[in-house]
């Protein structure tokens, strides 16, 4: 990722209230460190003390922090967490605009790492020895926090995707698990039609879940290099999204519910929403959002584009960062590494984190997991070994915040009118190349 962006995305810090930090942080610093951090500079922070102000969200955090000073007693952690999703990003980009109350550590969702990282908002990890730690972790999370060298934040969980079903439905209308995108078709097809109140899943147009299923489908629509980028969601990778997943629209067998609404909740505890392709975190939200289908839902693996391929896509996860301009270098890094790599990680595990990490995924207690909600299934060996199937060469725009905030405008329209699947995403592409061009990128045509 090349780094010589400094003017050219000054413009990109007056984005709207949701930008993300494609930022210039001032000056010519672009929160590298020349010289290598040891451990031992580590140590010496961690005796001498101080405070470090964490931004995020993410709930296990709270537990991390408190064993983390009960370890180091010097080290005071200020967890600030009632922020979430653009209100979080909008704080965070508005601190580094303003140079003032830029947090020490900062979650940072993978897809909006790239943006912050090219704006030189956040501090590369790597003179810290983070890159020492990336056979730590599996393919997607790791590919997702660097760049040939660089290592801008360590994965905090992760999101390899699986179906949901609900067992309880499928066995009623004797259906068969589907093991490729065809059969799937085939069974929403057989379950509405023995009930026109049950929909195989709900989808009204969700930017997420699309670049996850063309991510598992071998489309690679975004290429970045530095201020080059390439958007081309043609293709046969696309097309073998697009021409399978039109089906479902054109013959209405998809409910029109967005997800985390209460229709939405009420459908996959009716079981008038029958499956959800999603990421591994999901279970904790069956079990709080969901609970009178307990019993009613299990795991398996994402159907394939092609019987036999294992090839998987993420779904949502996170990163824990040092934004450039956030001091106590040291002490933050130390805490990051504890959270995420150290004890922290089995620490978040056993409250129901997704981690990231190779080791908990293949342990044999995390394997064995028995998962009361879902029937007493050992599920976690599906969701560790879709982790594993993971593609690594996925990649986010830097800008990815916007071209999601266009998404119902584009592709969105095919689930509400005569557009096709394959022109919304044409038409998505000509918004984000428009877009990429205002803002000063150089698109490969």
């Amino acid at each position: 990722m090349r780094r010589n962006t400094g003017r050219l995305l000054r413009g990109i810090a007056l984005l709207s209230a949701v930008a993300l930090g494609a930022t210039a942080c001032g000056g010519s610093d672009d929160g590298s460190t020349d010289e290598a951090v040891s451990a031992s500079d580590v140590q010496a922070a961690l005796k001498k003390g101080g405070t470090v102000t964490v931004w995020a969200w993410e709930p296990t955090l709270k537990t991390v922090a408190a064993d983390f000073e009960k370890k180091y007693p010097k080290v005071k952690i200020n967890l600030v967490g009632e922020r979430s999703g653009d209100k979080h990003y909008t704080a965070l980009s508005n601190a580094i605009s303003a140079e003032k109350g830029v947090p020490d550590v900062a979650q940072v969702e993978y897809f909006a790492v790239n943006q912050y990282a090219l704006g030189k908002g956040l501090t590369d990890l790597a003179p810290f020895g983070a890159g020492k730690l990336a056979s730590r972790y599996t393919p997607g999370p790791w590919n997702a926090v660097s760049e040939d060298e660089a290592v801008y934040g360590l994965p905090m969980d992760s999101g390899p995707m699986a179906m949901f079903y609900n067992k309880k439905v499928f066995d009623k209308y004797e259906i068969a698990v589907p093991a490729t995108w065809d059969e799937y078709v085939d069974a929403a097809r057989k379950l509405h039609k023995a009930d026109p109140k049950v929909y195989i899943a709900n989808d009204a147009g969700d930017a997420g879940f699309t670049t996850s299923m063309l991510w598992q489908a071998g489309a690679r629509p975004y290429k970045v290099d530095g201020t080059d980028v390439k958007i081309d969601f043609g293709g046969a990778e696309a097309k073998r999204y697009t021409d399978t997943w039109q089906q479902l629209i054109d013959e209405k067998l998809l409910a029109p519910v967005n997800g985390w609404t209460d229709e939405w909740y009420k459908g996959l505890g009716d079981g008038t929403i029958a499956t959800l392709t999603t990421g591994a975190w999901m279970p904790a939200n069956f079990v709080s959002g969901v609970p009178n289908a307990a019993g009613d839902w299990r795991a398996a693996p994402m159907p394939a584009w092609t019987e036999g391929d294992k090839a998987s896509a993420e779904n949502g996860g996170s990163s824990l960062t040092l934004p450039s301009l956030g001091r106590n270098k040291e002490l933050a890094y130390a805490f990051v590494e504890y959270a995420n790599s150290g004890d922290g990680v089995q620490t978040r595990v056993e409250q129901g984190a997704f981690p990231a990490t190779k080791a908990e995924l293949q342990s044999a207690d995390f394997q064995s997991t028995k998962f009361d909600y879902l029937g007493g299934q050992e599920a976690n060996k599906i969701f560790a070994e879709s982790a594993a199937n993971v593609a690594s060469d996925w990649s986010y725009l830097p800008f990815q915040q916007y071209a999601n905030s266009v998404f119902h405008d584009t592709v969105g329209k095919a689930y509400v009118s005569g557009t096709t699947l394959a022109d919304g995403l044409k038409a998505w592409q000509d918004a984000s190349v428009k877009y990429a061009e205002e803002q000063g990128f150089t698109v490969e045509k």
